[in-house]
């Protein structure tokens, strides 16, 4: 089964197609045949809409396509609320549904809409499907997904923790139970995404139970532009004192984190700093990783002892300086990390702990797209 999977932005529009093998009990995804991405829709010398970027593709597709069709398309929608716990086969009534979301996740899910109504229009009768960041996180019990807030903001306005990056967390930690030689269902542990956005998710018994994202991807750990955890106080405060809620939600979202805190928020460049003797960027450091480690120890206490750490995303997967910083912080959980094993580049899963930590630390590369294709070719193919 060939499967475009579809990452709409704002004003780009990402894309891959890839060769799923439905033959087996499980879609397994066989090959990227082709992907890329379409920038500036809807300014000067780009696409008008997602639907002329959709044309791009199209036209971009044909040489890989041959005589051979898309027989699925699979879309990531950042936010699935309460209403959405697995991929869904995409209608009309599917798609005014993850709209109405569109107050809970402005920056993603208009977006995606604009996706899924450009395909619609281009080959109504390609089966869609529509895979949410915040499925896998539906699991989480009410104690983890509950503010300490009245009641009627969770009833009138859907305040709650919903978790993100679920599509990746959920592969990864599947991933990371293969490594182990343990089934799925049977791995407990501590999942960290770490790219220009960071989130960890405490898995148990292979089901997400506290993720440290919230209502929306804002809450939790330093990012790169992302303030992570804050005094809520803070906001009433800048609100007195005249900054308007689009400034405030600027200035937490896309000037905190590691460009607040370093000037920078490429994770390579603060290395750099830091080792070359820049105090705001080894502060930077000390503040991400010490942060990151607090969330840690207490996901471990979550999933009633964790069986792994797993590293994953741009920062996770790449950066074993900051790997190490991390793992420093985690000698009263009994880890110990192997030096000469972290510092080895790798594409492959791998343990990067020494034989007598008490728990392993993993790297495991996560695919989204991956997991997108497989899910979509699970919901399309024939019973």
């Amino acid at each position: 089964m060939l499967v475009l999977v579809i990452n709409s932005g704002s004003s780009s529009l990402k894309y891959q197609l890839r060769d799923v093998d439905t033959h087996d009990d499980e879609a397994s995804s066989r090959a990227v045949l082709a992907e890329g991405i379409v920038e500036r829709i809807g300014f000067e010398g780009g696409p008008s809409d997602h639907a002329e970027a959709l044309g791009h593709v199209d036209a971009e597709l044909a040489a890989v396509l041959g005589d051979r069709t898309i027989d699925a398309v699979g879309h990531r929608v950042v936010h699935g609320g309460e209403r959405f716990a697995e991929p869904v086969l995409v209608n009309n009534e599917i798609i005014r549904a993850i709209e109405r979301l569109n107050p809970l996740a402005p920056l993603h899910n208009p977006a995606n809409v604009l996706g899924l109504r450009a395909i619609s229009a281009k080959w109504p009768d390609t089966p869609q499907v529509a895979v949410f960041d915040t499925a896998y996180h539906r699991t989480i019990p009410e104690r983890a997904w509950r503010y300490a807030v009245p009641d009627w903001l969770y009833t009138h306005h859907g305040i709650r923790r919903y978790g993100f990056h679920g599509t990746s967390h959920q592969y990864v930690a599947t991933r990371a139970a293969e490594l182990l030689g343990l089934e799925p269902d049977e791995f407990d542990g501590v999942v960290l995404h770490l790219g220009n956005g960071v989130s960890a998710t405490a898995v148990q018994a292979g089901k997400s139970i506290d993720t440290s994202m919230g209502f929306t991807p804002l809450e939790g750990l330093v990012m790169g532009t992302r303030s992570g955890d804050v005094d809520p106080s803070i906001l009433v405060f800048l609100g007195r004192q005249g900054h308007s809620p689009d400034e405030i939600d600027d200035l937490l979202n896309r000037q905190s984190g590691l460009k607040a805190l370093a000037g920078s928020n490429d994770m390579r460049a603060v290395v750099e700093a830091a080792d070359a003797g820049d105090r705001r960027a080894a502060m930077a450091l000390e503040v991400a990783s010490y942060r990151l480690a607090k969330y840690i120890g207490g996901y471990h206490v979550s999933v009633g002892g964790a069986k792994a750490v797993v590293f994953t995303a741009g920062i996770g997967e790449n950066s074993a300086p900051f790997r190490a910083r991390v793992a420093e912080r985690l000698g009263a959980l009994g880890v110990v990390l192997d030096g000469a094993l972290n510092a080895v580049p790798s594409k492959e899963p791998r343990v990067i702990s020494a034989p007598e930590s008490d728990i392993p630390l993993l790297v495991v590369p996560t695919d989204e797209e991956r997991a997108i294709a497989e899910a979509t070719a699970a919901v399309v193919r024939p019973t």
